[in-house]
């Protein structure tokens, strides 16, 4: 059940929905919910997280940071790379464990945090 005020959905512009849809498909191993040829829903855990709205202009720097867990920090980095995305930042730590930053294919950063 959603919580007053918490943070329910977080929705992503990209300017390629496909290439959107596979780049978080291969890197994540993200599942979506099409609901046409503009709009993918998100699916986690407990239902759908968030989207992916296709815009026809890129991402501007400078707004809120995503950022994701992973149980392996090392491999989620590689797995970024392979699937097309850039590393914006490298590994570093930080109190509570390490993270990165990286540039989806449209230009959208995210980071990924890991405990160790």
């Amino acid at each position: 059940m959603p919580q007053h005020h918490a943070i329910d959905y977080v929705e992503l512009g990209v300017t390629d929905l496909e290439q959107a849809k596979r780049f978080y498909g291969e890197a994540f191993g993200w599942r979506f919910n099409d609901y046409g040829p503009q709009y993918a829903g998100i699916q986690g855990a407990g239902g759908e997280v968030g989207g992916l709205r296709l815009d026809d202009k890129a991402p501007t720097g400078g707004g809120p940071l995503v950022l994701l867990f992973s149980d392996d920090l090392d491999a989620s980095v590689e797995a970024v790379r392979r699937a097309g995305g850039t590393v914006a930042v490298e590994p570093y730590s930080f109190p509570g464990g390490r993270r990165f930053h990286f540039a989806d294919p449209s230009g959208n950063e995210l980071g990924v945090w890991a405990a160790s």
